[in-house]
């Protein structure tokens, strides 16, 4: 069973943030930079929320704010949900469906270690499927002995 860590592993460790007093815009800026969704953010280096595009699109763009003036700790997530390097990925998505969430950032113990998107954990499941079936496919046609128990 495929875990965080085989995402990490695959897709690198590094985790773009921003601090919660910066503005919106600032985090905007720094998203498009970095061609990301969404930013950790953290306060004397303790992370303390999350801000993604549709962080962006419901508490600036619809409610009339300025993205230059509002700050990031006004429209951030506080509710951050969290994965281990050891969390399954089908843990993954079972949590970003329940939770409405596109990105989980992963904590080692106090440390940040990396963030995956619903992308990646659907890039992996799909990759881990392909695989069952060409294996499958392999025995079937006589290609491949069985894997023992």
């Amino acid at each position: 069973m495929a875990t965080v860590s085989d995402i990490l592993s695959t897709k690198g460790t590094a985790v773009f943030g921003v601090r919660r007093t910066a503005t919106v815009f600032e985090a905007i800026e720094s998203m498009v930079r970095h061609n990301v969704g969404a930013l950790v953010v953290t306060d004397e280096g303790e992370v303390c929320g999350i801000i993604t595009e549709r962080d962006y699109l419901r508490r600036v763009a619809i409610e009339g704010r300025t993205s230059k003036t509002t700050l990031v700790d006004e429209i951030m997530s506080t509710r951050v949900v969290c994965v281990t390097p050891n969390t399954p990925v089908e843990q993954c998505m079972q949590l970003m469906t329940n939770k409405r969430t596109r990105h989980l950032p992963v904590m080692s113990g106090q440390r940040l270690a990396g963030i995956v998107s619903i992308g990646d954990v659907v890039k992996k499941l799909m990759r881990e499927q392909a695989s069952h079936i060409e294996g499958l496919t392999d025995y079937i046609q006589g290609r491949a002995t069985p894997m023992a128990p």
